[in-house]
């Protein structure tokens, strides 16, 4: 911890993000062990992740933006968090306009990888963003929504990798194209660290924005496909996920 620390804003958003990436990897590569992975399992770790995520954007981004917003800080909220929401929106829409080339195995391939980290982008950037608005030691948040973008890139990683396996591509194409969609969380977190040092007045509106795309692509991704693997599961992963981001961003935030 005391490393981190010591650390500047923009290198602490590279290691974080490295993480994330390398949680990206590490589920991507269970296609050189595993042939399928337990749905339970898989439903409980995507609600404990969408449970972190949730507790994220509310302790970690929409706070602290009240709390830097000023005398308009309902108006920057607002504004914010709906671009936020808007931006993940359009992108469903684009993917799903680029399905019509999901029956060629190249393609499908790409798509799918793009589909991915087009979302990954405004998780990285709500990294970078956390991370630019910790002050002393208050990285705990920060640190802890990178856990919950991680857990979630872990299953991530196999959503891309398996079907591209089953598709035909070979184990290392798969794990290949599979984590190249985290890489992009390690570019976009550095560069909304630097957009918020540079740019005087922007950190309560790249938090509310961070904030909408990350409840928008936890409504639209990672809620949906923990529910369909099991309700009880799902309920309680999303719980767990919460209350752990709440207690460590109470008691050491």
């Amino acid at each position: 911890m005391q490393y981190l620390l010591s650390l500047s804003g923009w290198q602490q958003a590279l290691i974080a993000t490295t993480f994330t990436w390398l949680m990206t990897a590490a589920g991507a590569a269970l296609v050189f062990f595993v042939k399928k992975v337990n749905v339970t399992t898989f439903s409980f770790m995507m609600s404990a992740a969408a449970g972190i995520m949730l507790a994220s954007a509310f302790f970690s981004l929409l706070l602290p933006a009240l709390e830097t917003g000023g005398d308009y800080a309902f108006l920057t909220l607002s504004s914010g968090f709906v671009a936020g929401g808007v931006l993940i929106v359009l992108t469903d829409i684009v993917v799903k306009k680029l399905n019509v080339f999901s029956g060629e195995n190249a393609r499908s391939g790409a798509i799918t990888c793009a589909a991915v980290t087009i979302h990954n982008i405004p998780e990285g950037m709500a990294v970078g963003v956390a991370f630019a608005a910790a002050t002393g030691g208050g990285i705990v948040p920060a640190i802890m929504l990178a856990l919950g973008i991680g857990v979630q890139n872990f299953p991530e990683g196999m959503c891309i990798s398996f079907p591209l396996r089953a598709r035909g591509f070979s184990r290392f194409k798969s794990f290949f194209i599979g984590q190249l969609s985290g890489a992009v969380e390690i570019i976009s977190g550095v560069a909304g660290v630097l957009a918020v040092t540079v740019i005087s007045g922007i950190l309560p509106v790249a938090l509310a924005f961070s904030a909408g795309a990350m409840i928008a692509v936890v409504c639209s991704e990672l809620i949906p496909q923990s529910f369909s693997g099991g309700k009880i599961s799902a309920t309680v992963g999303v719980i767990a996920g919460f209350t752990l981001m709440m207690i460590l961003d109470i008691a050491l935030g």
